[in-house]
């Protein structure tokens, strides 16, 4: 039973639960990204300039019979750069608003009633 405890307590750990919420949103927000770089960014950036080059025909070269897909490859390696371009912009975005949020001074706490007292008895023993 204690090779049980132990996992359950490892199971529901903070990190463990943070892990996993984590990766749910992360696999949440891929889609979003890929979403945006596969129906708005790429055909917005590249159709112009794929139909100003001719290479909007890039599609396979066949070689021995086998297919070769280099026009989708190609596509998938600007897919990528384009998916971590924008992944940049966002966590760039992300950092510059922390950096908001930590700069922003915080309005000082009145003292309290305690340290008001005990600086009036420091005062009166600076004074004697």
């Amino acid at each position: 039973m204690g090779i049980v405890k132990e996992f359950k307590e490892f199971a529901v750990k903070g990190n463990v639960l943070d892990l996993a919420v984590g990766v749910i949103i992360g696999a949440a927000f891929g889609k979003i990204v890929s979403s945006l770089v596969e129906d708005i960014i790429t055909p917005a950036v590249l159709g112009p300039a794929l139909k100003a080059a001719g290479l909007q025909n890039l599609s396979e070269l066949t070689i021995a019979g086998t297919a070769i897909k280099y026009g989708n490859f190609l596509s998938q390696v600007i897919s990528f750069i384009i998916v971590a371009f924008v992944l940049f912009l966002v966590i760039k975005g992300a950092n510059n608003l922390k950096k908001k949020e930590v700069a922003a001074p915080s309005v000082p706490t009145p003292p309290t009633k305690e340290e008001i007292l005990l600086t009036e008895i420091r005062d009166l023993l600076k004074t004697k």
